[in-house]
């Protein structure tokens, strides 16, 4: 008699025997924690869209900081929320801006222990909202936001930031941080580009988060249109031309046809970020009653993870790595 082939049944019997053959793994190692500080506020300041996320203060980043060493987690990406702003985003490269100030602070606190990336752009910076220098027509200008984003990630780099990570999707934006940040002497800050970063509609929470939100029009201009895929990888190899270290794809769950096209078409580092509303709203449901959140974290990064990622930018990061450590 034939039987039909039971292999892969009789390897899932047990708990051990599906760790053993697992085929993709989620580690702490995988995980970017990005975290939030403000300018101006004495206490964290919870993030309503976003349960268990908070505006830091300098004190409460170092706690958080200090906390995520000691788990094990690798990486932080930091976003600042100065208490002005302008229309050319002068705290971005202000060597008393609030990331700058809080570069220096985690750099003397955990040293190289912790990758301290920095977000490089100017919309939680600027009056307006977007993520470069508004022209007459109040269109962004490409060219003369070049300029600014380069100085800073010169800031950035001088305030201790081991990668700096330019979001904004400004043609040419990796090679002018590049030629910035090599000219004053930081030859060895590496650059994680927002590669193919989507103008979704996943990212409210974290404009609230950030009070970054436009004021006007919005970013459809500049950032990808979500029904292209074949762009991602022009816009990959862009960046891994002029100089990008690292590649990323934004957002991550929606994308995971990206991620896979991309981790198929270099041998870089590739990124992807879980964003707000991925986390937001595996919470709410959660909340409700209606999942098991943790366990829907943990399989979100480990599609992610398998659909080609080598890390991921997640606001589970603290407690995946509980998960992972106990």
């Amino acid at each position: 008699m034939a039987f039909p082939d039971q292999r892969p049944r009789r390897l899932r019997r047990t708990p051990a025997l599906r760790r053993l053959v697992a085929q993709t793994r989620v580690s702490v190692d995988d995980l970017v924690a990005p975290l939030f500080v403000k300018e101006g506020i004495t206490e964290p300041d919870p993030v309503t869209s976003m349960p268990g996320v908070v505006q830091h203060t300098l004190a409460s980043l170092r706690t958080e900081v200090r906390a995520l060493a000691d788990l094990g987690v690798p990486a932080v990406i930091l976003f600042g929320v100065p208490a002005a702003k302008d229309g050319r985003g002068s705290g971005a490269d202000d060597p008393d801006g609030i990331v700058q100030r809080a570069l220096a602070e985690l750099r003397a606190e955990v040293g190289d222990d912790v990758v301290l990336m920095a977000d490089t752009c100017l919309d939680e910076y600027t009056d307006h909202g977007h993520c470069g220098i508004v022209d007459d027509r109040g269109q962004v200008d490409n060219d003369a936001t070049l300029e600014r984003y380069a100085a800073a990630a010169v800031a950035q780099a001088e305030a201790g930031a081991h990668v700096v990570a330019p979001s904004g999707m400004m043609d040419g934006q990796v090679a002018a941080i590049r030629e910035g940040l090599d000219d004053a002497g930081h030859t060895d800050v590496a650059i994680l580009a927002y590669s193919a970063k989507y103008a979704s509609a996943l990212y409210g929470p974290f404009r609230d988060a950030a009070e970054c939100a436009p004021q006007f029009g919005d970013r459809r201009s500049y950032q990808m249109d979500p029904p292209n895929a074949r762009e991602a990888l022009e816009e990959i190899g862009l960046d891994l031309a002029e100089g990008a270290d690292m590649v990323m794809v934004k957002p991550a769950l929606a994308y995971l046809d990206i991620i896979a096209s991309v981790r198929s078409a270099t041998d870089a580092p590739v990124g992807a970020y879980h964003v707000s509303a991925e986390y937001a709203m595996v919470v709410a449901a959660a909340q409700n009653g209606w999942i098991d959140g943790d366990a829907v974290a943990r399989e979100h990064v480990t599609a992610i993870r398998r659909a080609g990622a080598d890390f991921v930018l997640t606001y589970f990061a603290r407690t995946l790595a509980e998960q992972l450590g106990s």
